[in-house]
């Protein structure tokens, strides 16, 4: 069998009966890898049987050890808790971004409190040091009901599928009409599940419990409400040390804290959840971002639109967006006999504009752009500030084009996306290809050529991608734009989508060059994805130290003592005159604590002015971040500074 190690080289193996036997005769003491893919796809226990005729060991320090590692850790927890509470009553524990977590209900009542976690961990220890193996056993439905008599929430999900009852994937791992799948460690723990796991307990090297939080039985409020226990692992104490200090990190960068600290904006409780309100400051940086995207998709070949933000419930039907996405809408409204819905998506409104008239092929392509407002009733458990609200403001896209024309549009549209990112100082870019999933509508050939542009484009544009085979939206295949912050954290932001629907259900049509009427293609584009989410990326990527431009003062000048008030506002009117936003810390309070407070407030610049800057016609300047101020800075010098560091910078980028 060809084995191929964590490094990419590989060795011929003969007699090979499982993934264990090849660690053994290729790793025997760094233990590094926790389990295999067999023959390209399957991911394997290292302990189970080999047919085929290729082995790729995986490392625990790769994303898919880091995710069996955590699996395994949720199981150790879980045995941990049954320990400490006998009697309790575990759900799920599947693994998450960087962790995983479980959900019980322990006897009684009972609680968990943060005093408990230290006693959690210290029993996880103990279960790690015995050096458990990780045993998968299959079992008939009747065998695995009988297994779980007095865990009801197992339970349920074995009848679950015994009355085709729907349930997701992550409560179906180890369930299916064949059977059930368990995985045991030590004498008496053993849970549902899939698998795979790493051999034994021991692989684990570093975890840690992170917090309780409360979660309902299905995500549903009428259901059984559980205590979850949030943790982390990873493949070394070391690493287990940075994530700690990445995470502390994100903290300080919370764009929540940041808002209020530098008065930018909160969440009244008199409004409700998820919609924020934007004070001067945030306003103004809000408006900054909008505005230059505004003159920058003027300049690219986008026309202006303006749609209302609500709309009669005909439309969202020819739509399709009340059979498909009715449950994240508001709620109707009743008036004059009509039923009226708040835009959960600008898309139909724009259709309605295209459709106004009969197009022409001269026209296309036709690309509409708007900052509209929609609304989605986002569950009160996944609301996270800016980040996630109910009332989201897109920079929306729509644009109709030819089929001949969309291979270049989508191109066109990339390299103008990536443009307009880098604009603001964001620079670490990856794409995602997303394909048709399994469910999904339209023909074939229509999918494979909307695929095959996407793809197209990416190439051209030299953005490294990876492919996501069947998470495309089941009306057409996207891309989706990621971006790296400042601290390595991964952000979705911009989407294209070839949409090969709408245009059939709205029934579009352009006359082309032969006389003929055609169907157009439809790209769908939100390149902040929402001002509000794109502002809370920019926030805890420079930590509230915004790029000059966009900072809501630019400038804090600062005189030394009353004398130098006059000077002071000289230099902030010959400032302000030329474009930038200055305030003026006036000589109540002492000099220092002037300067502290302006520096909290992440202004870029602050200068001080003494009597020997009066005569001179020199500044003091404390640059942001700088921890050595600078003296007798010539104030034509420091303009000449300014001017090209409150500029926003033109994109680079040839649109034709």
């Amino acid at each position: 069998m060809l084995v191929v190690l964590p490094d990419g080289s590989s060795r011929e193996v003969p007699d090979l009966q499982s993934g264990a036997e090849a660690v053994a005769a290729l790793d025997p003491k760094g233990r590094l890898s926790v389990v295999a893919f067999h023959n390209g796809r399957e991911l394997v226990d290292l302990s189970s049987p080999l047919t085929g005729s290729e082995l790729r060991l995986v490392a625990s320090a790769s994303d898919e050890g880091r995710e069996v590692l955590r699996h395994s850790t949720a199981h150790v927890m879980a045995q941990a808790v049954l320990i400490l509470w006998p009697g309790a009553k575990f759900a799920i524990g599947p693994f998450i971004q960087d962790g995983f977590y479980y959900d019980f209900a322990l006897p009684g009542g009972a609680h968990f409190s943060d005093d408990d976690l230290a006693k959690i961990e210290a029993t996880m220890a103990q279960i790690i040091a015995k050096d458990q193996p990780f045993i998968r056993e299959e079992h008939s439905i009747a065998e695995g009901l009988a297994l779980f008599a007095d865990q009801p929430y197992k339970r349920e999900i074995i009848e679950g599928v015994q009355s085709a009852s729907a349930l997701d994937g992550t409560e179906l791992e180890g369930v299916d009409e064949s059977g059930v799948s368990v995985y045991r460690n030590g004498d008496s723990f053993v849970d549902l599940c899939r698998g795979p796991h790493v051999p034994s307990t021991s692989y684990i090297k570093a975890f840690k419990l992170m917090r309780v939080a409360g979660a309902y039985w299905r995500g549903d409020e009428k259901r059984d409400q559980l205590q979850r226990l949030y943790g982390t692992a990873w493949e070394s104490k070391a690493a287990l040390k940075e994530y700690i200090e990445r995470l502390a990190e994100a903290e300080k960068r919370d764009h929540r804290k940041l808002g209020l600290d530098l008065d930018m904006f909160h969440f009244p409780p008199e409004i409700g959840g998820g919609l924020p309100v934007f004070h001067p400051k945030g306003a103004l940086v809000r408006h900054l971002m909008e505005d230059f995207s505004m003159k920058s998709h003027l300049a690219g070949g986008y026309q202006l639109a303006w749609t209302p933000h609500i709309a009669k419930s005909t439309l969202f039907e020819i739509s399709g967006h009340l059979q498909w996405y009715k449950d994240g809408m508001y709620p109707p409204m009743e008036m004059e006999g009509a039923t009226y819905y708040p835009k959960p998506m600008n898309c139909p409104m724009h259709i309605l504009i295209y459709k106004s008239h009969q197009r022409s092929y001269r026209e296309l392509p036709m690309r509409l752009f708007e900052f509209g407002t929609v609304y989605r009733f986002e569950r009160s458990g996944v609301l996270h500030g800016l980040a996630r609200v109910r009332g989201l403001t897109q920079d929306d896209s729509h644009i109709f084009c030819s089929p001949a024309q969309l291979g270049d549009e989508l191109s066109r549209l990339l390299r103008f996306i990536i443009s307009l990112l880098s604009a603001f100082g964001l620079q670490d870019f990856e794409a995602e290809l997303a394909t048709r999933p399994d469910k999904s509508v339209g023909a074939d050939a229509e999918w494979d050529d909307a695929t095959a542009a996407l793809e197209y484009a990416l190439k051209l544009s030299g953005v490294s991608y990876v492919m996501a085979e069947g998470e495309g939206a089941f009306y057409a295949p996207k891309i989706d734009i990621h971006l790296k912050d400042a601290i390595g954290r991964r952000w979705q932001v911009s989407t294209l989508q070839v949409d090969l629907q709408l245009p059939q259900l709205f029934d579009l049509d352009f006359v082309d060059s032969d006389n003929v009427r055609k169907r157009p293609y439809m790209i769908h584009r939100a390149l902040f994805g929402s001002v509000e989410r794109f502002f809370a990326i920019l926030l805890e990527h420079y930590a509230g130290a915004l790029p000059a431009w966009l900072s809501p003062v630019q400038v804090a000048i600062a005189p030394v003592k009353e004398d130098n008030e006059g000077y002071a506002a000289q230099v902030a009117s010959r400032l302000s005159a030329l474009g930038a936003r200055v305030v003026t810390a006036g000589a109540s309070e002492p000099l220092g604590a002037r300067i502290r407070k302006q520096k909290l407030e992440k202004v870029p610049f602050i200068l001080v002015v003494g009597d020997r800057d009066q005569e001179a016609g020199t500044v003091g300047v404390n640059r942001r971040g700088s921890q050595k101020p600078e003296v007798d800075v010539n104030l034509e010098s420091f303009i000449a500074e300014l001017i090209i560091e409150i500029t926003p910078k033109p994109l680079e980028v040839d649109l034709a």
